[in-house]
């Protein structure tokens, strides 16, 4: 941890957002003071500190003002940015800067909550510039959020000691008689110590286990959970940290009973020799994290989700599933259609959340096919399938899963094979490799949905518009998934044999 950096980061105004920061700050001290010993001062506070000073630099940027009323501040801020100002927030004392490169400056005066009725809405919320930082911070969750930093000068100030909780990476609460007015603070934690590799210190552990046996997360929106749960899994240092806090809390037997499943529910041992399907699958989220970050996907945020979301339901169908049978004289565990049974669980989760159609139609393709793209190499390797076999099989898989991303459902793939303490894991992963050599090599990614033949085909050929043209062209399309044929050409010959009636319907 290193504050200098912090501090030329903040300095750095070649950055919109950075300039706009001190040109606020600038326009603060400049304004006469309104009440004696509170001089009018513009502060960074919360993630931006506590990220920068661990290295994770961001320009998502919240200034609290101190010292200032919401109607000058308003003033100051239109003065300042004009038309880039919002003001929906402001009966709170709450101000949006739109930044030319595109982010938003969130401006505020210091403000204290009062609890009017359960959920985390149920605040009554009032601006008071003249609180002081210390009484203004103790609104906060956690120790490490009260950080602030003034960009005029680069001075950290602590008045909670997160700079030490920070450098031993420990979550604490802020004031302990307050931290159970917001029952989101319990997984605002449980994200914090997967993205962060963070513990959380005893009593507030405590404090969180209690939120969770009141039945208090009940009280949370779906959009709420689901945007920590996409914090967790999207930046995540060790997400499986994380869903070990949220199990060790209550939140995954009382939330998501599916996953809770998992726990317990053996794996043959000699693929997977790290444990139970709940092992296996925390392993499984951390190197999915870790491989959808790679540069060569070119995955952007909602890819990463997809790879992780889906590595961390791929295997929710094994408790419904597993049992014991004898395979070539030796008894083993075996998970015979999990992948069908997970759709369905996964289906269910998914409900519970808000992540969207395309997320879930990834996640879904992930549950069901994760297991091929290994099943198929295998086959090839043994002798058991022909590289043409091989290649119309990854065929139809791109086109069974599009519009999901061939490289979405082979990036979970590949965590699936890293996610165990196999001594081969971290080696080359050589059924992704030859998958992604014959989908490229055959153009699968370009058209993965197009037919041999068109419609036109036929039309050329005599047939006359109607159903007729659709059964020639869906006949052909049968015969290649088949793998009987696999070329455009043999399309066209087939095609015409069907014509000439050499085949009947």
């Amino acid at each position: 941890m290193d504050p200098s950096r912090l501090r030329a980061w903040t300095a750095d105004r070649s950055r919109p957002a950075i300039d706009a920061v001190h040109r606020l700050a600038r326009g603060v001290a400049a304004t006469p003071p309104a009440r004696e010993g509170h001089p009018p001062r513009a502060l960074v506070v919360g993630g931006f500190v506590r990220d920068g000073l661990l290295g994770r630099f961001t320009l998502d940027v919240d200034v609290e003002v101190h010292g200032v009323e919401a109607d000058r501040l308003e003033a100051l801020l239109a003065d300042l940015f004009g038309a880039r100002l919002h003001t929906v927030g402001r009966s709170f004392g709450v101000f949006k800067i739109r930044v030319e490169d595109g982010h938003e400056l969130d401006v505020s005066i210091p403000r204290s909550d009062s609890k009017t009725g359960p959920g985390h809405k149920g605040f009554a919320v009032t601006g008071n510039p003249f609180l002081g930082l210390e009484e203004a911070s103790r609104r906060r969750d956690f120790t490490i959020n009260t950080l602030a930093v003034d960009p005029l000068d680069g001075t950290v100030l602590d008045s909670w000691n997160g700079i030490a909780d920070l450098r031993t990476r420990v979550l604490r609460a802020v004031d302990p008689g307050r931290f159970g007015d917001d029952p989101l603070r319990v997984w605002r934690g449980v994200q914090f110590v997967g993205r962060l590799s963070l513990s959380v210190e005893p009593a507030t552990i405590d404090l969180m286990r209690a939120i969770v046996a009141r039945g208090e997360l009940s009280e949370l929106s779906r959009e709420r959970v689901t945007e920590e749960l996409r914090k967790l899994l999207v930046d995540g240092e060790r997400p499986s940290a994380g869903l070990e806090l949220a199990r060790a809390l209550g939140i995954v037997q009382s939330e998501f009973p599916e996953l809770e499943a998992m726990a317990g529910c053996p794996q043959e041992e000699e693929w997977h020799p790290e444990g139970d399907v709940w092992v296996h699958t925390g392993m499984v989220v951390d190197r999915a994290v870790e491989v959808a970050r790679r540069p060569e996907w070119g995955f952007g945020a909602a890819e990463r989700l997809q790879v992780a979301l889906g590595a961390l339901l791929h295997d929710v169908g094994k408790p419904r599933t597993t049992t014991r049978a004898v395979r070539n004289g030796v008894e083993r565990v075996v998970s015979p259609g999990h992948e069908n049974a997970g759709e369905t669980l996964a289906r269910a989760v998914l409900s519970r959340l808000t992540f969207g159609e395309e997320a879930e139609r990834a996640v879904l393709a992930i549950v069901k096919w994760h297991a091929l793209p290994y099943h198929l190499h295998r086959s090839v390797e043994k002798g058991e399938m022909e590289e043409r076999a091989y290649a119309n099989a990854v065929r139809k898989l791109v086109k069974r899963i599009h519009p999901v991303p061939w490289r979405v459902l082979l990036a979970a793939t590949e965590a699936d094979f890293r996610g165990r303490t196999m001594p081969d894991v971290d080696g080359p992963y050589a059924a992704g490799e030859r998958f992604t050599r014959t989908v490229l090599e055959n153009a699968y990614d370009a058209e993965p949905v197009r037919p041999l033949v068109l419609g036109r085909d036929a039309l050329a050929l005599g047939v006359p518009p109607g159903p007729e043209v659709g059964r020639l062209v869906a006949a052909v399309e049968e015969a290649r998934d088949r793998g009987e044929i696999g070329t455009r050409e043999e399309g066209l010959a087939m095609l015409e044999r069907l014509v000439k009636g050499t085949f009947r319907f």
